[in-house]
């Protein structure tokens, strides 16, 4: 029924060469020798080929037969058809394979600790992005070889979490790259289990977004490079925001009018400031520019 030959078809056939797999062949030879000599064999899987051509899975109990002298005649194979497990376990492995290539060959750095912080996961985009090879960061405790000393207290805080059953999202991580450079990754930290749901480790998945750290570092070195230059440039420089009251007022400022930065700010500036009689001038040109007509060159009396 499982082969698709008859008993005539099949009988006084060489068992091995033609009903087994070819790549079992020699295997399949030495156990039937062993049973032969004597030797049994429990639970080996064989592979046999249908009349069909399909490929079916026995799981074999290869035991001596004896005549009644007890002298050796043969071999009897009692067997098994684990087909349809073999098949949903070939079909799991090839899933697994498939998975084991989506994390390899992701664009996303992924990297993953065991219970005890070891790296334990380090996909090709991690190895690219820090440098290190899987077999340098592999059994290295992740937080003390690979993240930034002043974060290294924090992230040991979040894998730590994430092994509790916590996890944590969007969290960035600062990296030291073999060449002694920081790379920025957006973390994702997820806690990983077995098929059991035991907690056997945590698992990161990131986003590189060193770029954008450095443009936005870049950013900041403007904004502050600008601020000192408001700060201290050599003329008068003052603001207000949309209710007239003053959030601008620089050292310039300070010093002719002698009112300092704290004294000035969140004061309306026409009415504390201005001299009476050109403060409805002077409003209607703060008016004015906060409408986006702007004024040039006009004359304050302080």
């Amino acid at each position: 029924e499982i082969t698709g030959f008859s008993r005539d078809e099949a009988f006084n056939k060489p068992l091995v060469s033609t009903f087994i797999k070819s790549n079992l062949r020699d295997n399949v030879q030495s156990i039937m020798q062993n049973a032969l000599n004597g030797n049994e064999t429990s639970n080996y899987e064989l592979e046999f080929e249908t009349k069909t051509g399909d490929t079916v899975y026995l799981l074999v109990n290869a035991t001596t037969r004896r005549d009644t002298d007890g002298t050796v005649v043969g071999v009897v194979g009692v067997a098994q058809d684990v087909t349809e497990t073999k098949k949903n376990e070939n079909a799991i492995t090839a899933v697994g394979k498939e998975l084991r290539q989506l994390v390899d060959t992701a664009n996303a750095p992924i990297f993953g600790i065991d219970k005890n912080g070891l790296v334990n996961e380090w996909n090709n985009k991690t190895v690219e992005i820090t440098g290190f090879s899987k077999e340098e960061a592999f059994g290295k405790p992740l937080v003390n070889t690979f993240i930034k000393s002043n974060l290294r207290k924090q992230v040991q805080s979040v894998m730590t979490n994430a092994i509790m059953g916590n996890e944590t999202s969007n969290y960035e991580l600062e990296f030291d790259t073999k060449t002694g450079e920081t790379v920025y990754l957006l973390v994702n930290a997820t806690t990983r289990r077995d098929p059991d749901g035991q907690i056997i480790g945590v698992v990161g998945v990131a986003q590189d977004v060193t770029k954008a750290k450095h443009n936005e570092n870049a950013n900041i070195a403007v904004a502050r490079e600008l601020r000192q230059l408001v700060d201290t440039a050599n003329a008068p420089i003052f603001g207000i925001d949309a209710g007239g009251r003053v959030n601008e007022w620089n050292d310039k400022t300070a010093e002719i009018t002698g009112f300092s930065r704290d004294e000035a700010f969140n004061k309306p500036l026409v009415s504390t400031f201005i001299k009476s009689n050109l403060r409805d001038n002077v409003q209607n040109i703060m008016k004015n520019a906060l409408n986006g007509m702007q004024t040039s060159n006009y004359e304050l009396e302080f």
